[in-house]
């Protein structure tokens, strides 16, 4: 499955929309991370447990995205966005989505 940000792929031609595809999770901080996140931020750096968390949250998102396009027979998926929102303290909501589209090779100049 292709995927992109932009609207198109440069070397297929979209022959069909299919529609908005997304896949979501919502990941709540760990008390022991946290603690860890805290005493780094008093010496600075990467909080490298959150940037791990956030990094499975989008994997997850994108494989749920991927598996509704699927079910929709897409070949790809243009325009993917990510989109984060707070659900309550501690936790977030992480979203992939896009749009499912079929796609043909362009022939070779």
């Amino acid at each position: 499955m292709k995927l992109t940000t932009q609207d198109e792929f440069a070397d297929f031609y979209i022959t069909e929309t299919l529609g908005l595809v997304r896949g979501n999770t919502i990941r709540a901080r760990h008390i022991g991370k946290d603690i860890v996140a805290g005493l780094r931020n008093l010496v600075g750096g990467e909080i490298s447990e959150y940037t791990k968390m956030l990094a499975e949250a989008r994997e997850q998102s994108i494989d749920r995205m991927l598996d509704e396009a699927r079910k929709l027979g897409a070949d790809g998926i243009v325009c993917l966005r990510f989109a984060t929102s707070p659900v309550m303290q501690g936790a977030a909501e992480l979203l992939a989505y896009g749009t499912a589209v079929k796609l043909r090779e362009k022939a070779a100049s």
